[in-house]
């Protein structure tokens, strides 16, 4: 029977969640790679330069791939022959113990995203908790963990339906796909879970998710099972759309598709898509009684020789001295590298201004 430790899953968490802020998983590095090699559209491709020299740069200072730095998911499985030594919390809580002490780690400090009373106030909880934790209880004497920091652009471009037996799957995903946009800060990978019952559809896709990106080996030795046939499919016609990097067109909007099942009822099929962004922060970890969870970071040659920089004609903007005239010589498609003060807000603060401003009454800043 394995002793585990309640500090070493709070620190293998916080260490997790550390690791996961600044560092690409390897896969994604290469695939986003061999995407950009391929590229033929100079917008996008300008895209994923900029994406894989920001890993780079948040690897090599530990600073945060993206300013959103997630809502916790954690999916704990936990063996039936483990003993917990010294535990005085629940598993949900040693998991929400370990965010936050990683988001309020001094050295860096990750952004803070949730609220609690999501129909009121929404008043932010100040330390990311509480995660999502997801828990099984398997043969074994291990504890296994996989995590994942999911940023709200992609979450909220999830799409459910209960679609009838006989409808197409590759019909409804690429009829969901264009009304997505760019929003889930493309390219990612899409989960798909079908069967089961709604929320196990919904499981389905976000579990599928945690695999690894492996699209490349799976058409290089071809698809032995009509999920892989499905997946192909699905990965090919998705780039035909030509939705692209960051929606600005081009090869590539995913680098992967992955899909997971469930039986179902024979009346019924769920189906669910949940995109990831480019962070694509997830790891997967075991305890095993031996301590703490130990992560090995990427190599500096795990990262491709893509070093971004601005075109020689981008429009250098101050934004502290920039006057309406400034702004009306811009053009559409033009680059722009700003400096200065930026405010930025999200829906509440953009409904504030509107009805202040309905009102005549002085903007707040």
């Amino acid at each position: 029977m394995t002793a585990i430790r309640q500090q070493d899953l709070i620190d293998s968490v916080a260490d997790a969640l550390q690791f996961i802020s600044y560092y690409h998983p390897r896969d994604y590095l290469q695939a986003l790679a061999a995407a950009y090699r391929m590229e033929e559209s100079p917008a996008a491709k300008d895209a994923m330069a900029q994406i894989l020299t920001n890993s780079r740069m948040c690897a090599l200072g530990k600073r945060p791939i993206c300013q959103d730095t997630g809502i916790v998911v954690a999916f704990v499985r936990v063996g039936m022959a483990v003993r917990w030594v010294d535990a005085t919390m629940s598993v949900t809580e040693m998991v929400n113990a370990g965010v936050r002490k990683a988001y309020l780690l001094p050295d860096n400090v990750l952004r803070a995203s949730i609220v609690a009373d999501p129909a009121g106030k929404r008043k932010n909880t100040g330390d990311n908790t509480p995660a999502v934790v997801h828990f099984e209880l398997v043969p074994g004497d291990r504890v296994g963990i996989d995590i994942a920091a999911k940023g709200g652009g992609s979450e909220n471009k999830s799409h459910f339906a209960m679609l009838n037996p006989s409808d197409d799957i590759v019909e409804w995903v690429l009829h969901e796909l264009p009304g997505m946009g760019a929003g889930w800060c493309p390219p990612g990978m899409l989960g798909i879970g079908i069967g089961g019952t709604a929320e196990k559809a919904m499981l389905l896709a976000k579990q599928a998710l945690m695999q690894p990106i492996d699209m490349s080996a799976l058409k290089a030795r071809g698809a032995q099972n009509r999920i892989e046939e499905l997946r192909i499919e699905l990965c090919d016609k998705v780039n035909a759309l030509g939705i692209g990097a960051q929606g600005l067109g081009g090869l590539t909007t995913v680098l992967d598709v992955k899909i997971l099942d469930y039986p179902t009822h024979a009346a019924s099929k769920p189906i669910a898509l949940i995109p990831n962004c480019a962070a694509t922060r997830h790891i997967h970890f075991e305890l095993n009684g031996s301590g703490v969870a130990q992560f090995t970071p990427p190599q500096l040659e795990d990262y491709p020789d893509v070093h971004w920089q601005p075109a020689a004609d981008a429009r250098r903007v101050n934004l502290d001295t920039v006057t309406r005239a400034d702004i009306a010589q811009w053009q559409p498609g033009e680059t722009l590298l700003l400096s200065g003060k930026l405010l930025t807000g999200r829906d509440a603060a953009h409904k504030r201004l509107v009805d202040l401003l309905a009102k005549g009454e002085p903007l707040p800043v």
